[in-house]
């Protein structure tokens, strides 16, 4: 999965390419996944969703992505489970000082934050990791609340 997770990395603007491709499709699903009900899709979405990010990103479904902000880099795999940029330890080869065979995941965050569009999203201080949401889906914790702010948007 860490190859995987630096090909992600170096892909970072295609993935961005696709993830932006891909949200759409899922918010329009809203009235579908309503009609449902979400705490019902909660299970199979999360497993598919698992089985993609973790392959991809080697993710940790903390329950609150921070991928698009890290340059597809996620964050929660740090050894020290930093969110929030490197720790004083990051060698000079830009390896962890905890597992010294490892890229810090700040510094490929870092690399692929520069090739996405919103390279600044990077500087964005992430919130505390709310463990309640750990191993839930953040795809539809997204549907739900950009349907929200869309439908707050047409009743002003």
């Amino acid at each position: 999965m860490y190859k995987f997770r630096l090909w992600s990395v170096s892909n970072a603007r295609k993935l961005e390419a696709v993830y932006r491709n891909f949200e759409p499709v899922l918010i329009r699903l809203h009235p579908l996944f309503k009609w449902l009900g979400y705490g019902r899709l909660e299970k199979p979405v999360r497993v598919v969703e698992k089985v993609i990010k973790g392959l991809m990103f080697d993710c940790q479904m903390c329950g609150k992505c921070a991928l698009s902000s890290t340059g597809m880099s996620c964050p929660m795999n740090c050894p020290k489970s930093i969110r929030n940029g490197p720790c004083g330890g990051v060698r000079l080869d830009g390896n962890c000082e905890v597992k010294p065979e490892m890229r810090c995941v700040w510094v490929e965050a870092w690399r692929g934050s520069q090739q996405m569009r919103d390279s600044a999203a990077i500087n964005q201080v992430q919130i505390p990791v709310n463990h309640l949401l750990k191993d839930s889906s953040s795809w539809l914790r997204v549907v739900r609340h950009e349907f929200a702010a869309h439908e707050k948007e047409l009743a002003q």
